[in-house]
């Protein structure tokens, strides 16, 4: 079983920026894809970014396309999502999932763990 627990939410003005960081446990967190969603109130659950078992394929929603970053660290079990000139239509519960897959997924069905969320919160 694989848990994931994500951290660095907050709250910050339109603007600003935030890091967020997800931790996996577990030996397999190397060979699948990792990817970061969110999810307003009312809203389906979305995906923001994307990046493959090895880092060389990442994936962007088009709405944070040059403001956000996804990285990750396999030595740490981590995955981050750097997140610049935050916009108020950005704040939701930002989920972190590992994938079934070892190359970049994009739906909520290609992941098979999910972390508890990190509420994200952009005074205008």
């Amino acid at each position: 079983q694989v848990q994931l627990v994500e951290s660095g939410g907050g709250l910050v003005q339109d603007g600003g920026s935030l890091r967020l960081s997800c931790v996996a446990s577990g030996r397999t967190f190397s060979i699948y894809a990792m990817g970061w969603f969110r999810q307003a109130p009312g809203e389906e659950r979305e995906i923001v970014a994307a990046i493959s078992w090895n880092s060389a394929s990442t994936y962007y929603a088009e709405s944070v396309k040059g403001r956000f970053t996804i990285s990750r660290d396999n030595a740490k079990n981590m995955v981050y999502l750097q997140m610049n000139n935050l916009k108020p239509e950005d704040m939701a519960v930002y989920y972190c999932g590992m994938g079934k897959y070892s190359s970049t997924s994009k739906r909520p069905d290609e992941y098979r763990y999910w972390g508890q969320g990190t509420q994200v919160t952009v005074s205008s």
